[in-house]
């Protein structure tokens, strides 16, 4: 898979996740985070870093055998059950990312896991 195809599965994923009722944000990795603070000063108007700013807290991989496998860490409001908005964001993310790879001619299987990271 193209870099850009899977930044194309990552901002989908993006999408899908911010929309659910209940989520705050997206929780960037430790390694995104570092990333972008020391990218900050050189890219700050880039789109690289506003694309960068839009995947963070999602994370894909493909396996040619399992298909792809997309990682979501989010913040939720502190209002919504946890179980409730995470089932949610699981199945959004799973249909707006198959929705993306059939538009794409790729009918792989996709799995989604979501970690809450926190509550506010």
């Amino acid at each position: 898979m193209t870099v850009s195809h899977r930044a194309g599965i990552q901002h989908v994923a993006a999408e899908a996740a911010s929309g659910v009722p209940g989520v705050a944000a997206l929780q960037p990795a430790l390694a995104d985070r570092l990333a972008l603070a020391a990218s900050r000063a050189h890219q700050a108007l880039t789109a690289e870093a506003a694309l960068h700013r839009d995947a963070a807290g999602i994370r894909c991989d493909h396996d040619p055998d399992d298909g792809w496998r997309v990682e979501v860490r989010c913040i939720l409001h502190a209002d919504r059950r946890v179980v409730d908005v995470a089932r949610q964001v699981r199945d959004d993310v799973r249909n707006a990312v198959s929705g993306y790879l059939a538009q794409q001619g790729t009918a792989d299987h996709v799995t989604v896991l979501v970690t809450v990271t926190r509550t506010l």
